[in-house]
């Protein structure tokens, strides 16, 4: 299998973790608690004063550090960050919808495909870079994603695929679950579905995905957490900034998780982004929803970072513009390896290896 020409040839990374929070405003990422959100009373659930505590300070580079500290702290000194549109340097979604499906399926395919317009799509068509990455030998039989929400199983087309997808209120462990796999699925089961049953709580999710990457030995693995986007539809923006910031201990302990592994340390990648933005409050008032309609929901961010391989740079200061369809080819060359599919693939973020 070529390597990627924007690769480094002496590369040491062996293994990948990719993460999402959905619907995560890149306003928050590099700017940290937006104030016009949280002095309106209709969004901060009662709370102004709890909020302002918590997550307020006069310059945006410390309100983010109080928002996301691992995120800043450490990725934002260690890796690199993208996305921050108060310096020129944007990332946007390239399909034309704004929403999750379209998104995810460009994240993984490197493909906008328009005729993926809907969150109700039938399984996927079109090639993931996970399933790419299971046909090599390497890889094959260590990879798994989870997600909180019910259509990861079509979105990466689990059938199809060849790894499993545990989504939603699907057990973990499959048919062999351990005693951790077996409380976490008793919970799962027993716990209150304040999204329904097409979502169960980011907990679940994070929870499941590490004890599966310590007890199957994984070599990549997809998180997908979903509380931001839910909260945020909710018009409950104390309870999306709580999501953020616990999707940011979530960061820390996947990281100590890698770190504390002589298997993983120096070898493992963390890739990390968002499906879709969100409106400005200041703008439309429409911080809540997104979709074609929302101006700025197709605004979004990622960071990256790879021990030996990509230079801990932090937050891009640099112009630019880069697409969401651009990160699986990117995924695919964190590993050394060039994603090919019998659709188009976006060519990947070179600056990374630079």
């Amino acid at each position: 299998m070529a390597q990627h020409t924007f690769a480094q040839a002496d590369q040491k990374i062996e293994n990948l973790i990719i993460i999402t929070t959905d619907g995560f405003r890149w306003q928050e990422v590099f700017t940290g608690m937006d104030s016009a959100i949280a002095n309106k009373s209709m969004y901060n659930e009662d709370a102004r004063e709890t909020i302002f505590k918590k997550y307020w300070a006069d310059k945006p580079e410390d309100r983010r550090k109080k928002l996301l500290p691992f995120f800043w702290n450490t990725i934002g000194s260690k890796g690199q960050v993208y996305g921050n549109r108060n310096l020129g340097n944007y990332v946007n979604v390239a399909n034309p919808y704004w929403f999750s499906y379209p998104g995810y399926n460009e994240i993984f395919t490197g493909y906008a495909d328009t005729l993926v317009n809907s969150n109700s799509y039938k399984s996927n068509p079109n090639t993931n870079v996970l399933a790419f990455l299971n046909r090599l030998p390497a890889y094959n039989g260590r990879i798994a994603a989870f997600g909180a929400w019910e259509a990861f199983e079509r979105i990466l087309n689990e059938a199809e695929s060849g790894f499993p997808v545990v989504n939603a209120f699907k057990p973990f462990g499959g048919n062999n679950p351990n005693a951790k796999e077996k409380l976490i699925n008793n919970m799962l089961k027993d716990s209150y579905r304040i999204f329904g049953n097409g979502e169960c709580l980011d907990v679940f999710t994070h929870y499941g995905a590490m004890e599966a990457w310590k007890k199957d030995k994984l070599k990549i693995m997809y998180i997908a957490y979903g509380e931001t986007d839910e909260f945020a539809h909710s018009g409950k923006y104390r309870s999306y900034l709580d999501a953020a910031h616990q999707f940011d201990k979530w960061l820390k302990s996947i990281w100590k998780t890698i770190e504390s592994n002589p298997e993983y340390n120096g070898k493992t990648a963390l890739f990390i982004t968002t499906d879709h933005g969100r409106g400005d409050a200041l703008l439309d008032s429409k911080w809540t929803s997104h979709g074609e309609e929302v101006n700025g929901a197709d605004e979004i961010w990622f960071a990256v970072m790879a021990p030996g391989l990509v230079k801990g740079k932090g937050e891009i200061r640099d112009k630019g513009q880069y697409y969401q369809k651009q990160f699986a080819q990117t995924i695919a060359g964190l590993l050394g390896y060039e994603f090919k599919a019998n659709h188009p693939v976006a060519e990947g973020v070179k600056e990374i290896f630079k």
